[in-house]
């Protein structure tokens, strides 16, 4: 697989359903038991059996010339799951209506196996940051 959005995040998108610039957004790495399914994984419950930490919200988000980025995020004490990609979702507070927004394992260092230290996740400093349309 390699680095996507999820179908039903555009389809959201496009009706002007979401707004990353003011709604919180939050990473979460998930384990190499998760095979996406872009086309039809739509909320954090999708997901959520193969999450394998503590989502970490994203600051200093911009959205600027259609380009998404925020800083760099730390996952904390990230245990010995085999982690194989971040999923990036929409936070409303409740799981089952929480959207799924980007499906990313094209990263350096993964996938990679924790061992209790702190994973820091470095954003991609190019045009096109975390993603762009």
């Amino acid at each position: 697989m390699s680095n996507a959005l999820y179908t039903k995040f555009k389809e959201r998108l496009l009706k002007a359903q979401i707004d990353l610039s003011t709604q919180p957004v939050k990473a979460v790495l998930v384990k190499n038991t998760y095979a996406p399914v872009i086309a039809s994984h739509e909320f954090l419950t999708d997901i959520q059996a193969h999450i394998a930490n503590t989502a970490q919200a994203l600051a200093g988000v911009t959205v600027t010339g259609g380009v998404f980025d925020a800083n760099d995020v730390t996952f904390a004490a990230v245990g010995a799951d085999t982690h194989k990609a971040i999923v990036l979702y929409v936070d409303t507070g409740v799981a089952g209506t929480s959207p799924l927004v980007l499906y990313l394992d094209e990263i350096p260092g993964f996938p990679f196996t924790g061992n209790g230290s702190d994973a820091e996740i470095r954003w991609d400093n190019g045009a096109n940051r975390i993603f762009a349309l």
